[in-house]
């Protein structure tokens, strides 16, 4: 006798709802509208007889039941996938998918992927920079860049670099910071902040406490940075908008280096003051466990090799001045 199953389409909007706990983020993600969501998930609970989500005004949860359930359809999606994936026909051809954030791909990425082009040409790379979370392999994708404080569970993670945070902006800017020592003063600077970054202004502020003030509120090297109001200043939304601003003379951005090589190397840029703070996350190579395994895809095996490569010189915590 065949076995009974729910619709598949159903099932591919419950798996998507689940991940994201939003109906919303599972529409754009399946390209359809949160109403087509919530009615197939709808018509799934009908036909199982058990409610998968608690409806609330402020959003979406699973139930026991649900969150039991998605752990059965997650696994059998990835099993559909990673069997696709091994079709020979289907792996010929086949591109690296790579998901990572916009900026770490402008200012990091993409001027090293001309290297891995030159050595295999025949490996094609696609670089998808939305925001949407990844469920490997159901979405397609071999790899996702992700800052994080460490890995998590159910997925292969590899540690690429951290961050380090230094203050920055125009040259004419800092100039016009500077006290009769040479000093920039902070307290006289629009701090600009991100408001999407994990870590900002206050994180700089922390780690330039902890290495040490001298009594009059000054960092070491003489920055003044005693009472300055952190709820002040431009608010953006971005990094690659933040080091903008701070080109444009709008005020000072915090500085993510390896990010900002490239504009302080130019001269875009200069630090405010040359203290730099190691940033509590990382970047993390993301994939698949075993999906990138010299057996089963060869390119993703050289793919993430490479990328190691790439990602050695700022591995160290205080390498920051690698360009």
């Amino acid at each position: 006798m065949p076995l009974r199953l729910p619709p598949l389409p159903a099932l591919r909007f419950f798996e998507a709802a689940g991940r994201h706990q939003s109906f919303k983020l599972a529409a754009a993600e399946l390209n359809v509208t949160p109403s087509a969501i919530s009615h197939g998930i709808v018509g799934l609970e009908q036909s199982l007889g058990v409610e998968l989500f608690v409806r609330e005004p402020r959003g979406i949860s699973l139930t026991a039941a649900g969150a039991d359930y998605l752990s059965y359809v997650s696994e059998a999606f990835s099993l559909i996938a990673i069997g696709t994936q091994r079709l020979p026909n289907h792996r010929a051809n086949r591109p690296i998918a790579l998901s990572c954030a916009p900026t770490l791909a402008s200012r990091w990425l993409l001027p090293r992927l001309a290297g891995f082009r030159a050595r295999w040409p025949d490996a094609n790379v696609t670089v998808d920079t939305s925001h949407r979370q990844v469920g490997f392999p159901v979405d397609g994708f071999d790899f996702a860049i992700r800052l994080s404080r460490a890995p998590v569970a159910g997925t292969a993670w590899t540690r690429l670099f951290g961050e380090r945070l230094v203050p920055v902006c125009s040259p004419a800017y800092a100039d016009n910071l500077r006290d009769e020592h040479g000093h920039v003063d902070l307290r006289h600077a629009t701090l600009i902040h991100v408001n999407s970054a994990s870590e900002d202004w206050q994180a700089w502020f922390d780690g330039v406490a902890i290495d040490g003030v001298a009594l009059d509120g000054t960092a070491l090297d003489g920055t003044a940075i005693d009472g300055i109001d952190l709820n002040n200043g431009l608010r953006v939304d971005t990094i690659q908008l933040a080091f903008e601003a701070a080109s444009m003379g709008l005020g000072v951005a915090l500085g993510r280096r390896p990010l900002v090589d490239r504009d302080l190397a130019t001269g875009a840029l200069v630090e405010a003051c040359p203290q730099t703070i190691a940033s509590s996350t990382a970047y993390w190579l993301v994939s698949a466990q075993n999906a990138d395994s010299a057996e089963n895809r060869p390119e993703l095996f050289d793919f993430k090799r490479w990328l190691l490569s790439e990602a050695e010189p700022f591995a160290n915590p205080s390498g920051g001045d690698n360009a």
